[in-house]
């Protein structure tokens, strides 16, 4: 289904959707350290910021930080009281870049059999733009993506030269949120493709003993400062913990972020730690992501995003280490 619209008529649509969903797009905040583009609530087109990508991903929505998964009461002789995660809120997601909405369907793969990734996902109705602008630090199509994929999405939203919108839906659940008839399955949406790039079909087929051994482990261990601010704000990193937190007789278990860089992470019981150092962090990432995960797959578990190359306080950048393992890839092919 696609139609054409004025912005007051999409205005009108987001006016009523926001009575039944909660509407998020990227918007201009305002932060102690200024002004920064992220998700916040829209009540109309003139308030999103489509030409910047937002600061974090919507992987938020989906993966909460943190994320209710039970409550509980202590009464006493009776036992416990178990209360079951409340229902996910409905929520539409407007202005999605291609790379983000690709990462939904990616985390669906090691996800398919949570029932909170997935209550959340189907909650979620996804409206995408086209990427028009890419920023100095954005790879896509070297892992598969490109800025005009739909993958993800459940609409998409591109502007006209008249000043006019184009509204395409791709299913019902899409129509029945902004109030429109129609909308029939068209484009697959939810469905993670692997794209098979050649550096996928290189490092899928590359021994793990020449990647594993590269000198720029080292390079990389010496200057990461082990921050986790590149785990927080990908899009596909998924890593979690579970605690459970208790007030008198009351308590819920709630899952949270958690990052395969921080020395805990993999710090086992009796103390022993198979990750001890930053080298040994460093790597496991940076192969999770190019390699075992497209191993165990498909595609890679990175979108081209850049957010960690641009974020990152001592410039890692994960297209260096792309090149590396590449190379490497390539010579045991010479």
């Amino acid at each position: 289904m696609a139609v054409t619209l004025t912005v007051q008529e999409l205005d009108s649509l987001l006016a009523a959707a926001s009575r039944r969903w909660e509407v998020l797009g990227p918007v201009a905040l305002e932060t102690p350290k200024g002004r920064v583009v992220d998700w916040g609530p829209v009540r109309s087109m003139e308030e999103l910021s489509l030409g910047v990508q937002p600061k974090s991903s919507p992987k938020r929505f989906l993966f909460p930080q943190p994320e209710v998964l039970l409550r509980f009461r202590n009464r006493g002789r009776e036992g416990y009281e178990v209360e079951a995660a409340p229902e996910a809120r409905p929520r539409l997601l407007l202005g999605v870049r291609p790379c983000d909405a690709r990462s939904l369907c990616l985390n669906l793969l090691p996800y398919e059999q949570d029932p909170y990734y997935r209550s959340n996902l189907r909650s979620t109705v996804v409206l995408g733009v086209r990427c028009r602008e890419e920023a100095p630090t954005c790879f896509c199509r070297e892992v598969g993506g490109d800025p005009s994929h739909l993958q993800g999405m459940d609409g998409r939203l591109e502007p006209l030269p008249d000043g006019r919108w184009s509204l395409e839906l791709f299913n019902q659940q899409a129509a029945q949120a902004l109030g429109l008839e129609g909308g029939g399955e068209t484009a697959g949406p939810r469905e993670a493709q692997d794209q098979g790039p050649r550096i996928l079909s290189l490092l899928k087929g590359a021994r793990l003993d020449r990647l594993y051994t590269l000198s720029i482990w080292e390079e990389l261990g010496r200057a990461c400062l082990n921050c986790g601010i590149c785990t927080f704000l990908c899009p596909t990193c998924y890593c979690f913990d579970i605690q459970d937190e208790r007030l008198g007789s009351r308590g819920r278990r709630i899952r949270y972020w958690d990052s395969c860089m921080f020395p805990l992470f993999t710090q086992h019981a009796s103390g022993h730690n198979p990750r001890p150092t930053k080298l040994h962090r460093v790597r496991n990432r940076f192969l999770h992501k190019l390699k075992y995960f497209p191993d165990r797959f498909g595609p890679f578990s990175c979108v081209g995003c850049g957010r960690c190359i641009r974020e990152c306080p001592v410039g890692i950048d994960i297209r260096r280490v792309m090149e590396a393992l590449v190379e490497a890839a390539e010579r045991r092919d010479a």
